[in-house]
């Protein structure tokens, strides 16, 4: 008998939840359609003025100085060469890959050279 008293409350309640959730949905679906329509009224297009033409537009001159053009660095400068290659190499006995790159930097510092020289 209270088993069944007890699922009598518990279904009455869920049937009120679901009564108050619905109508819960229905008040919000109500306020959203009245923004829209208020909304849809505040909106209205409104024409805007037209720009003057009847003055010839005249461009004013620039303030700034110009830009002065300068010759483009394509070499790499001394401090940023990688010295410790050098003495490594020149330390160590017996042919070497790394025993190249000191004739290779030789023959780059020569072409620049020769670039500033003309």
């Amino acid at each position: 008998m209270e088993r069944a008293r007890f699922a009598h409350q518990v279904a009455e309640k869920r049937r009120l939840i679901k009564q108050y959730k619905m109508e819960r949905e229905r008040q919000q679906k109500l306020e959203e359609e009245e923004e829209i329509k208020r909304l849809r009224k505040e909106l209205i297009p409104k024409a805007q003025l037209m720009p003057y033409f009847d003055r010839p537009f005249v461009p004013r001159r620039s303030e700034k100085q110009p830009t002065v053009p300068r010759e483009p660095k394509f070499c790499i400068p001394r401090h940023k060469k990688i010295k410790c290659c050098r003495m490594s190499c020149n330390d160590m006995s017996g042919p070497s890959q790394l025993q190249h790159l000191p004739s290779s930097v030789e023959k780059a510092e020569a072409l620049y050279k020769n670039r500033i020289l003309q």
